[in-house]
């Protein structure tokens, strides 16, 4: 498990490795090119259920923290899914699609 640790209050987000890696690649992405948008997600039985939603700008204080020590490999796939969301405004955590022989 890692953390998205975000905002001036640091506010820490737990999400897997696997998981966390993918969004780190789409949402610095999107900063680079310095364009806000939303990162929402469902939230688990055993943290009350609901959605959550952070709004993600250029300005706003990112870090990502990984327990792991290897990058996990890379699923094109999973990337194109999220950017396709993000694009819209809107990324959401999604579950990850089959590898297909062209990931990394």
């Amino acid at each position: 498990m890692g953390l998205l640790i975000y905002g001036p209050s640091a506010s820490e987000i737990e999400l897997d490795d696997r998981l966390l890696a993918h969004l780190r690649i789409v949402i610095l992405s999107k900063l680079r090119n310095h364009e806000a948008f939303s990162l929402s997600w469902n939230m688990d039985a055993n943290q009350g259920s609901g959605r959550e939603t952070l709004w993600v700008h250029p300005a706003i204080p990112l870090r990502f923290k990984f327990y792991g020590g290897r990058p996990p490999s890379i699923n094109r796939a999973w990337i194109d899914a999220m950017v396709t969301a993000a694009n819209r405004g809107d990324l959401r955590i999604m579950a990850e699609p089959a590898h297909t022989d062209a990931d990394g």
